[in-house]
């Protein structure tokens, strides 16, 4: 058993104290210990600024794309290394450890290619300039430049990759050193990502801060100058945003949080059509991959009345063919939960469910060792693929607010008329994505249009696309990612709107060649 990191000030460091154990969620053994105890995170946070600010604010945005392309070929070049923590640490199967850490080396990638796109600029123009007087001469332009602190980057259990890479790539790219912390129950990926990073000495001094472990006192010596973003539950990122020092000094706070996804079927998509077979495949891969442990996971299953029974049945047949198991057994297509937290809290929630929902397949998801693939009886945080069905979604509460996270999801029949669909997909109170399968462009507008506002993200799946695009469940750096309301109500990526978290959005306005020169100021 090895004892992580964190690389503080320039060197790596072991905290002293208690330590978190970290295991292998197929075997229960321990595989890693970690903690912060003993650091000094002020002194933390002062190095970050006094080092990492200067060194990445002398750079252009093509030179510090350049680092994130040497970043990117890091980790894709030591892909194989890193899928075995991800499978030992993490319990992914080595198609979900390849999703993870290529998501994690193609967002770099995109950011590297943004980086290239703006130049040898170090400030960005947002929007056209605007004549303010009679003269042409006094003239407005609003610009963003760097925040003058460091960015804290707190990251779920569930991309240990990801995660950190698609925060870390908006962050350096906007020219603010970044203090990343993993959820400590999964960071042996993370903490080899870092490794690598730091090894290969890429990155300015003083531009990356990691922490294996607990944020002790962190949180307290931001100001307005920094910026905190978090993934993970919604209650924790309503206490972080609640908190009043982060208040008080009015520090930047973008949450990503808990969200009832939902995927959509059109009356027009009946069982047979390519767009009702595409439906199927991917809400199915949406309920079992990472053993349903993503935020953009399919929740809820809002199809027409008279398709239900289809539905289910073609399901359920899908889930059928899932083998549990270790992960590092070959023949496993989905692999446990990370934490025996995570295995209590799905247990307790499909429970929940079970109050206003039929069990249609899988039962209460427990799994017998005859059906486990290579994992020892008693030991791991197993559970099935779980599909319930609620035949009255408009008199149900539990599915509507609470996400049950894991391999689990519930068929909600609706009328077949759009804003019968909307108002269902609404009651989830904000989601990150809502996927959206049929032909009729008509339904698909309509539809579109009226759950908008209560989501970041909408997928179209039509006949014509089938193959032809990424799954629902794929963040794409292109597209934003986030949601309002329950989902966090932050936003993230979206291409060059990822960087306006890291940036200050300032007015400038006087003599027009002035603005326009302080405006577009090159390398």
């Amino acid at each position: 058993m090895i004892t992580l990191r964190s690389y503080i000030g320039g060197r790596w460091v072991e905290g002293s104290g208690q330590r978190a154990t970290l295991v292998n969620p197929s075997t229960e053994e321990p595989v890693a210990e970690a903690g912060t105890g003993g650091i000094d995170f002020r002194a933390a946070i002062d190095h970050a600024r006094t080092v990492g600010v200067p060194g990445l604010r002398e750079l252009t945005f093509r030179q510090r794309g350049d680092l994130l392309r040497a970043l990117s070929r890091l980790i894709h070049a030591h892909r194989d290394e890193l899928i075995a923590p991800a499978m030992q640490n993490g319990g992914n199967t080595r198609g979900d450890a390849k999703f993870d850490i290529d998501g994690a080396s193609g967002t770099l990638a995109h950011y590297a290619e943004v980086g290239a796109t703006i130049g040898d600029a170090r400030v960005l123009t947002d929007g056209e300039g605007v004549q303010l007087g009679r003269s042409a001469r006094f003239h407005g332009q609003h610009i963003l430049t760097p925040r003058d602190g460091v960015a804290v980057h707190i990251n779920a259990f569930n991309f240990p990759a990801w995660g950190l890479a698609e925060k870390l790539a908006c962050a350096l790219l906007a020219g603010v050193p970044v203090i990343t912390k993993p959820a400590t129950s999964t960071a042996l990926t993370a903490y080899r990502i870092a490794l690598l990073i730091i090894e290969a000495k890429i990155l300015p001094e003083g531009a990356l801060t990691f922490l294996a472990g607990a944020t002790g006192d962190l949180l307290n010596h931001l100001t307005g100058q920094d910026v905190l973003a978090f993934t993970g539950s919604s209650d924790t990122g309503a206490w972080l945003r609640a908190l009043p020092h982060l208040i008080g000094r009015s520090v930047h706070v973008n949450i990503e949080a808990d969200s009832l996804n939902a995927a959509v079927l059109t009356l027009d998509a009946e069982r047979g059509t390519p767009a009702y077979d595409l439906f199927i495949t991917e809400v199915a891969r949406e309920i079992t991959q990472k053993a349903g442990q993503k935020c953009t996971a399919v929740r809820r299953i809002i199809v027409p009345a008279p398709f239900a029974d289809a539905v289910q049945e073609d399901l359920a047949e899908r889930l059928a063919a899932v083998k549990v198991g270790d992960p590092a057994h070959e023949s496993a297509t989905m692999g446990p939960l990370a934490t025996a937290q995570q295995l209590r809290d799905v247990r307790a929630g499909i429970a929940r469910l079970r109050a206003e929902a039929d069990t249609v397949f899988g039962g209460d998801g427990a799994v017998t060792p005859l059906v486990l693939e290579g994992a020892a009886a008693g030991k791991g945080y197993f559970v099935g693929p779980v599909l319930l069905r609620c035949n009255k979604p408009d008199l149900a509460s539990a599915v509507h607010s609470h996400e049950v996270f894991g391999p689990v999801a519930t068929i909600l029949p609706y009328d077949g008329e759009s804003r019968s669909a909307a108002q269902l997909v609404r009651r989830g109170g904000g989601t990150l994505v809502v996927s959206i399968y049929g032909d009729d462009r008509e339904r698909l507008t309509d539809l579109a249009l009226a759950i908008a506002p209560y989501t970041g993200r909408i997928h179209l799946g039509s006949s014509k696309l089938a193959g032809q695009a990424t799954p629902p469940g794929t963040v794409l750096p292109q597209m934003i990612h986030g949601g309002p309301g329950r989902a966090g109500g932050g936003e993230e990526l979206g291409g060059l709107r990822g960087l306006a978290f890291y940036m200050q959005r300032t007015a400038i306005q006087g003599d027009k060649p002035i603005v326009e020169q302080l405006a577009r100021p090159k390398g």
